[in-house]
């Protein structure tokens, strides 16, 4: 059974599920050059379809996640016009469009056949859109947001023999904010549930926004900044944002009377952030949400009496709340979804609709664990040299602005290049999904030199001053230089460092409380990146090095050798290894 998992929100994406084993996931703005694209991944799922050499009439199934599509960042509409008569009723009759949102959502639960029709023809609408544009004509179901990503992470996890808690929490999707439920014998059966207007996702987005920052972009910005402040001022701001919303039971609960999300809160966040310090800000809204999920977390360990638990939705990109639900005393083991945004709902869909078509013939829902994330397309030595020969220099009939050297051996110039001191980008191999870059399409340097912070930063990343690089370490090292290792190859999870761990990775690390947010690589997974770490370790002792995605700040990671040659010679980068080929800048 083959299943085609679509996705047409924020950071538009595609999958394949061939009788559930995920053979292929990309995301649009690879290709698009727009950051979290929206719309319909077209040209992911050409491109997925090449790759499996498949027609489109091929597919049994496609799996389309979320019923209400995401026409704008954060919100939810039927289309574009409707979704401006919201804005505007919102700015303007704030007190009846709040009653509106409180009211529906009960309307839906007490009475659902109010709204069948609408939401049939919602369905049909999206249905006739999606035929319309791939020429499937074949079976399509729509599957609910949350369970989107409540599968995602379920199916994903490493259990399959014992039931587990599985927990979803983003803005809003469907209505909703946030989910329970427990996942055994291969189905979900949903226990709680929170409605969208009681969202803390919500309220971390409004605040990333009157803070100057993009509102479902870099909300990590605020995580990482939080850190860097001093407790003692932004325990005030802490306690001032917990006057807006809590967690009753199973439940996130709202304390004002106006929802969580702009434009109505915004009169609270002006009184919170008068004469208040932007570290205290974001050491006050993240120890919110710390505090919040922990809590939400235990209730449901102590309801349900289960220790293992998966995670879905946005707020699960949260690497420090995602260590401290690690460390609760009632957890046995934590799996939050790799890249727990909206761009992996295209996976959770076609999980449950595949474990769904299992349940219907009776047969055992068999869906293999999440093994490594090189799902995209890679590229040949030819596409390199026609990106090369059809450079803008050659329409002026120039020379290149680099020397070109093919070599059998790539990754050992890689090695080379960084024991010499230097700073390489590595675009090689099948293409990484979601948002960390795995070595594939990375930035690689030593992480012993904290040097090498402001040289990145100057050539390329311009990241904020307080944001932190991420390392990649070798398994068999892990242990050596972080406290209470376990194999965590997605850069998901974060942990304490060792003493020997903060001098190997210095310059790839939380510099306020020395975590890291590493990619622990198994050999087997990536053979010839691998080696480029043996190499290193060999001449070193050092098992790890600084690993940054290979992109230009604000864009998307570069997809093929188009985009690489591009970002490479727009930025200060002196070597780029681009599949078998070495390009090194003219002096």
């Amino acid at each position: 059974m083959r299943i085609l998992g679509v996705h047409t929100g924020i950071d538009a994406s595609a999958c394949l599920l061939d009788d559930g084993v995920l053979r292929y996931a990309i995301q649009e703005e690879r290709f698009s050059g727009r950051k979290n694209h929206i719309g319909l991944p077209k040209r992911s799922i050409a491109k997925i379809l090449e790759m499996a050499k498949l027609t489109i009439d091929q597919i049994d199934e496609v799996a389309l996640a979320t019923n209400y599509d995401l026409v704008s960042p954060g919100e939810e509409g039927h289309n574009a016009a409707t979704w401006k008569v919201r804005r505007l009723v919102q700015w303007k009759l704030k007190p009846l469009y709040i009653l509106w949102e409180d009211i529906v959502p009960e309307l839906k639960d007490r009475a659902p056949d109010l709204f069948l029709s609408v939401t049939q023809a919602q369905r049909e609408r999206r249905t006739a859109w999606l035929r319309s544009q791939t020429g499937y004509m074949g079976p399509v179901s729509i599957v609910d947001h949350h369970l989107c990503h409540a599968a995602s992470g379920y199916y994903s996890s490493p259990w399959r023999d014992e039931p587990v808690l599985v927990m979803s929490k983003d803005g809003s999707g469907d209505g909703l904010c946030a989910t329970v439920s427990i996942g055994e014998n291969g189905q979900l059966r949903r226990i709680a549930k929170t409605k969208h207007t009681h969202s803390l996702g919500y309220l971390f987005t409004s605040v990333t926004h009157w803070m100057g920052f993009k509102a479902h972009e870099e909300e990590y910005k605020m995580a990482g900044m939080a850190p860097h402040a001093n407790p003692k001022y932004g325990e005030p701001v802490y306690k001032q944002f917990s006057d807006l919303i809590g967690v009753e039971g199973l439940q996130f609960k709202r304390k004002v009377f106006e929802p969580l999300a702009n434009p109505y809160v915004q009169p609270h966040l002006r009184r919170i952030f008068e004469r208040q310090r932007f570290d205290n800000i974001a050491w006050g809204i993240e120890k919110l949400t710390e505090e919040l999920m922990t809590t939400w977390t235990e209730n449901a360990v102590r309801r349900t009496g289960l220790h293992k638990i998966t995670g879905g939705g946005g707020v699960y990109m949260n690497v420090a709340t995602n260590k401290l639900i690690r460390e609760l005393p009632g957890v046995e083991g934590f799996f939050p979804m790799p890249t727990a945004g909206d761009t992996t709902t295209s996976i959770g869909a076609a999980y449950a609709v595949y474990a769904q078509r299992m349940k219907e013939e009776g047969s055992e829902v068999s869906i293999q664990p999440l093994g490594s994330l090189y799902l995209g397309d890679n590229f040949t030595d030819r596409d390199v040299e026609r990106a090369i020969q059809h450079g803008p220099w050659a329409e002026a009939d120039e020379a290149p602005p680099f020397d070109a050297q093919r070599s059998p051996n790539a990754d050992a110039l890689v090695a080379d290049l960084i024991l010499k001191g230097e700073i390489v980008t590595r675009v090689r191999g099948p293409m990484e999904f979601g948002a960390r870059a795995l070595g594939n399409r990375s930035i690689l340097c030593d992480a012993r030199d904290l040097r090498s912070v402001g040289i990145i930063n100057r050539m390329i990343k311009s990241r904020a001053f307080w944001m932190p690089f991420a390392p990649v370490i070798m398994e068999d090292r892990a242990d050596e230089v972080v406290k209470l290792p376990e194999y965590a190859p997605y850069m998901t999870r974060t942990f304490d460092t060792t003493p020997l761990g903060r001098k190997h990775l210095l310059a790839a690390m939380h510099q306020a409380d020395f975590t890291v947010r590493p990619q622990i690589l198994r050999e087997s997974w990536n053979p010839s990146y691998y080696s480029i770490l043996r190499a290193f370790e060999r001449e070193t002792g050092c098992g790890g090095m600084l690993n940054t995605s290979a992109n230009i700040h604000g864009e998307p990671i570069v997809h093929g050798p188009g985009e690489a040659m591009r970002m490479f010679l727009r930025s200060g980068l002196r070597y780029l290894v681009l599949g078998d080929y070495l390009l090194e800048k003219k002096k």
